[in-house]
């Protein structure tokens, strides 16, 4: 995975870090209310006596950069500019206690949070706030173009892109799925397992976390099954009541990326036997399902059918 993880993630450092600046009364109108009117502006409210301030000033520095230039970041000590909050209490904005987050967007206030946030919660603010202003943060728009490219068939492109967005974002599910996706489309599957290992427990039942997992499991399955294709299929011929041989010919047509034919293997088994060896093929279908992803054309398709045997 070397050459996949381990990108330099996209973003000027330069840039983003002079985003971020000390205010004070006599600069907030051009570094807050005038700057919000062409760039969404958070304005960190902070004091020296405050301990949160000291977790959460790092924390939105951070998210800001990881914005790189997308957003501006105002950093205002309450103590040093009593003037200013006296003022902006008037427009109601509270400030009796820190911290306090404000965000600026066309000379208004937008958005507010009090209180130390963990770092999900300011980024989902942040990217809250960029999504009112008509923008995205960085990392959703290198996952747009890694998802487009693994769809033209450029797995080590969009292996690059969506290692970027794993090194921005470690907790970013959709970004590591669709790593571990991009390996395996490279034919790199110890790579991909090793990924897969990668992934913060807390993402372990993401959609995506457990669409890859799928597809990893049944690649290992389809292996096997590949080298005995004709096996199952003289089987078949001699005895269409083998429901073992049509499942397991369901797993290698599905490595064969053959989606529709090995659906319609599992859909065979239930129309003979719906609970054949407790309802394997229904469950091996729901891994299909999970696997391809519930916009696959495929799924879709197998899922009416699935819905016609079960409610009928």
């Amino acid at each position: 995975m070397d050459h996949i993880i381990g990108q330099t993630p996209a973003g000027d450092g330069a840039t983003a870090a002079a985003m971020i600046v000390d205010g004070d009364q006599k600069t907030f109108m051009a570094d807050v209310i005038e700057a919000s009117r062409t760039i969404p502006v958070l304005v960190d409210f902070w004091a020296t006596w405050c301990g949160p301030c000291k977790t959460l000033t790092p924390t939105l520095e951070k998210v800001v950069k990881a914005a790189g230039g997308r957003v501006k970041m105002v950093k205002i000590d309450i103590d040093q500019n009593q003037q200013l909050v006296r003022q902006l209490a008037q427009l109601g904005l509270p400030l009796q206690s820190v911290p306090t987050v404000a965000a600026f967007w066309q000379g208004q206030i937008a958005d507010l949070f009090q209180g130390a946030q963990p770092e999900s919660e300011v980024k989902r603010f942040v990217e809250t706030l960029l999504k009112a202003a008509g923008g995205s943060m960085p990392a959703a728009d290198l996952l747009g173009e890694a998802r487009a490219a693994l769809e033209e068939g450029d797995a080590q492109g969009a292996g690059e892109l969506f290692s970027a967005v794993v090194q921005e974002e470690p907790e970013n599910g959709d970004a590591w799925g669709g790593l571990i996706r991009s390996l395996m489309a490279l034919g790199r599957e110890e790579d991909a397992e090793q990924a897969l290992a990668k992934v913060p427990e807390k993402l372990s039942s993401h959609a995506e976390i457990s669409g890859a997992r799928s597809a990893l499991m049944l690649a290992r399955e389809g292996r096997k099954a590949r080298s005995e294709l004709d096996t199952y299929k003289a089987r078949l011929a001699a005895d269409p009541k083998d429901h073992q041989a049509r499942y397991d010919l369901a797993t290698a047509l599905n490595a064969m990326d053959e989606r529709e034919q090995a659906a319609e293997a599992l859909l065979e088994i239930m129309r003979r036997d719906r609970k054949w060896n407790d309802e394997a093929a229904r469950l091996q279908l729901l891994k299909f399902f999970e696997a391809w992803g519930s916009d696959d054309p495929a799924t879709g398709t197998a899922r009416r059918r699935l819905s016609a045997i079960l409610f009928s």
